[in-house]
């Protein structure tokens, strides 16, 4: 039988730190634990949320329900042959920890997204990605318990509908589905991606020219470190806006005024605006409102210094929307989830 936690604080189990109290708290390792806490929850009538690793949310006030968290385990060789393999993953595994655990096992192809925070099962909701890797390229099929029917089903990597982070999680499956177990798709030979600047110039620094998957992790890992705050130090989500694809109309009249604006192909009538360049630009970049304010080193990220709350950092972020879209006539989008 699970423990239900009265009055439990939450912010120990999300990377912004913030303060914030669950009316009602507890984990869960196994299928019929959360089956258990979902019947719970429906005989009280009360709101949920599930909670994985609390790296992508915004508390911006105190839960009046059930908080569930995710603590499922274990990492499972399915099928593989010369070329490649297939692991399932449980929800509640650690991401860095599974990408870590695989190139140990000289299983290949998801280093570069080493050192994203937070957990397996947030993976395919947001489509997670970086320097030039999205996890839709590895995943096989899922899966999760539907809300709706009571039942668990599976999802091949087609039906989740995967975009620029985005999933059927975030649309048709919104508030309807728990990720429970991913299945993942890996190479037995390394077939390392290094075009992605940043990883090239360090690797060209520490003069490795035939670079394995653990030099493009290490590669990652450094520049991660070097531009992204540490949770465990200062309170954040990572990159708190995706970057906008815009139309190429819209783009020329920003090159007008800023002829050297990056952007990105996306196809003969988009290109992608990095956000963190706008919002730099926009002058928001290391901006202090005592705190909270955006990290000094990468506009992308907003940052509680300690103390601030929720609503504090969520004005924050509509400040400088309102700002990006006055001056560049584009609307930013949160990346984080605001709870």
């Amino acid at each position: 039988m699970i423990k239900i936690i009265k009055n439990q604080s939450l912010k120990a189990f999300n990377t912004f730190g913030i303060e914030s109290i669950a009316d009602f708290f507890c984990t869960v390792q196994t299928e019929s634990e959360l089956i258990e806490a979902l019947d719970l929850q429906k005989k009280a009538s009360i709101p949920f949320l599930i909670l994985g690793g609390g790296s992508n949310i915004l508390l911006t006030g105190n839960f009046n329900g059930l908080v569930i968290k995710i603590e499922n385990k274990g990492i499972e060789l399915l099928e593989e042959n010369e070329e490649e393999l297939i692991i399932k993953v449980a929800a509640g595994e650690n991401w860095h920890g599974l990408v870590q655990h695989c190139l140990q096992m000289n299983w290949f192809g998801m280093e570069n997204l080493s050192l994203i925070p937070g957990n397996v099962g947030a993976s395919p909701m947001q489509n997670i990605g970086a320097y030039g890797i999205e996890v839709k390229d590895f995943i096989h099929s899922l899966i999760y318990y539907n809300l709706e029917s009571d039942c668990w089903l599976s999802l091949n990597s087609v039906e989740c509908n995967f975009g620029y982070r985005e999933s059927i999680f975030k649309s048709k499956l919104k508030g309807k589905a728990i990720v429970w177990s991913v299945n993942f798709r890996l190479g037995k030979k390394p077939k390392v991606k290094v075009d992605y600047g940043d990883i090239q110039a360090v690797l060209y620094r520490k003069s490795i020219l035939n670079p394995s998957p653990g030099d493009v992790s290490e590669a990652v890992i450094e520049i991660r470190q070097s531009k992204l705050p540490d949770p465990a130090k200062i309170g954040n989500a990572g990159s708190f806006f995706k970057n906008p694809v815009v139309q190429n109309s819209v783009f020329e009249k920003i090159k007008d005024s800023y002829p050297n604006a990056p952007s990105y192909f996306i196809d003969a009538n988009h290109v992608k605006v990095p956000a963190g360049w706008l919002i730099e630009t926009a002058g928001w970049k290391g901006k202090n409102l005592g705190n909270f304010g955006v990290h000094e080193k990468q506009a992308l990220v907003l940052v509680n210094h300690g103390g601030a709350i929720g609503n504090e950092i969520l004005q924050l972020s509509k400040d400088i929307q309102a700002d990006i879209k006055a001056k560049f006539n584009i609307d930013l989008q949160a990346e984080v989830n605001l709870i």
